[in-house]
């Protein structure tokens, strides 16, 4: 509600992770350079210190329970309000997403860009209307693209009925799927319902999709979901600067392949280039450029790394390298930079490598993402000890827990001697990820 209020006021929502810590809020505030900030009342003493040291003109809160300054301060405003209008080119929402060099990005999507995809999924997903609509099981973050521009988007669009979680249980989203029709998940949520007795052909007969994004999902967890269900999931793939770029197909279900994330969307175009700019031909890998209604209208305060990132010819670079086969499905094979996507969320190895080697008696290290059965990928870290200290693993992991996010928090902690490098001295992150790839395994 308070989304859609902040779009009616006319203002631009930024939405930030609730498992921020202080010297993040601290850069996001900065930079967005909010007129309000709403926080948790439990948070209140300290994010309010942050924000009005930079400018910040409110600060208030709003509870769970509906607690909080927000609403004390709309009780005594009256029942009045008066929409804002905004133009279709007009920024709605600031999405921050991170770079390999650790400074978050924020991706300023547009009216339009939320409106124009939201109503192609809506017809490329068969939303149901009326008296027959969807019930849709919500587990996901709304801080998040596809919590929030995805799932809630797609409800609001067709009128669709909810059933809310605040934060995923899997038992809890398994005895709710008798009553609802579609569910979207990360691959870690469908990989924890696996792991419950209580999921069964039975409690899924009423369900109508299942998809899953934010994450690649393993063949293992597509088959298993497949045997044990009797339904297909439905693979998509998308980003905060475009939204949804590419799904699987609807019908036939038949036609959803493991491994893929299906075809561009209507109205969005999709390519894969060589280094020369050329296009690839069919099966050949390259790096993955889109254009369409949803692209995103820029980085906030960023110009140059705008420009950066688009063609001449008006194409977005993605980061992520795949292939196209003969008929325009599309296989993601990874990302040109070192992003980890760790349960659904983006993980930037530069950030995480700043804070370590900042730390007492750290000479290096470098951060990368190997295969993870719950997670995806998992964030691991190898670090080089100065001449004399002696590092202690759970040491890093406890002080790297007091300073930015859990999920950011590597699940393993390596000490060596030296990192592998090549005749030009760069780390070679792909012998690391080869050497530990068997680890959670």
């Amino acid at each position: 509600m308070l989304y859609l209020a902040t779009l009616r006021a006319g203002l631009v929502f930024v939405p930030l992770n609730t498992a921020y810590q202080a010297s993040e809020i601290e850069y996001f505030v900065e930079n967005a350079s909010p007129a309000v900030v709403v926080c948790a009342p439990r948070n209140f003493p300290w994010i309010s210190r942050i924000a009005f040291a930079r400018g910040t003109r409110m600060v208030l809160t709003l509870g769970d329970d509906r607690s909080g300054s927000l609403l004390e301060r709309a009780a005594q405003m009256g029942d009045e309000f008066e929409t804002v209008p905004r133009a279709a080119g007009d920024v709605a929402a600031i999405l921050y997403t991170s770079g390999t060099t650790g400074r978050s990005k924020g991706a300023q999507l547009t009216h339009d860009n939320l409106f124009a995809n939201a109503d192609t999924l809506h017809r490329f997903w068969h939303w149901k209307e009326g008296e027959q609509r969807d019930v849709l099981v919500h587990a996901l973050p709304i801080f998040h693209i596809h919590g929030l521009f995805v799932a809630l988007h797609g409800m609001l669009r067709a009128g669709a009925r909810l059933i809310w979680f605040h934060k995923f249980d899997p038992l809890g989203v398994i005895a709710r799927l008798p009553d609802a029709t579609m569910f979207m998940g990360v691959p870690t949520l469908y990989v924890r319902m696996l792991a419950q007795p209580a999921l069964t052909p039975e409690v899924c007969r009423g369900m109508r999709l299942f998809i899953s994004g934010s994450a690649p999902l393993l063949a293992d967890t597509f088959d298993a979901w497949r045997e044990r269900t009797g339904h297909v999931i439905l693979e998509r793939y998308g980003m905060s600067e475009t939204v949804m770029i590419t799904s699987n197909p609807y019908r036939p279900e038949s036609a959803r392949q493991a491994g893929t994330v299906g075809v561009a969307l209507p109205g969005v175009g999709v390519r894969v280039q060589d280094d020369q700019g050329r296009d690839c031909p069919a099966g050949e890998i390259g790096a993955i450029q889109v254009k369409g209604p949803s692209v995103f209208a820029g980085y906030w305060q960023m110009p140059e790394k705008t420009r950066e990132e688009f063609t001449a010819d008006g194409w977005f670079r993605t980061g992520d390298v795949g292939r196209l086969d003969a008929h325009g499905v599309l296989t993601l094979i990874g990302r040109s930079k070192d992003l980890v996507i760790s349960g659904g969320f983006n993980v930037y190895p530069a950030e995480i490598e700043g804070v370590i080697n900042d730390m007492a008696g750290v000479a290096e290290s470098a951060v990368v993402g190997v295969p993870h059965p719950d997670f995806g990928e998992a964030v691991v870290a190898v670090v080089v000890p100065r001449p004399g200290a002696a590092l202690v693993p759970a040491q890093i992991v406890a002080a790297l827990k007091s300073s930015i996010a859990n999920f950011k928090v590597p699940k393993h902690v390596r000490v060596v001697e030296a990192l592998p490098r090549n005749t030009m001295g760069k780390v070679q992150k792909k012998l690391l990820r080869e050497e530990l790839a068997a680890l959670f395994a």
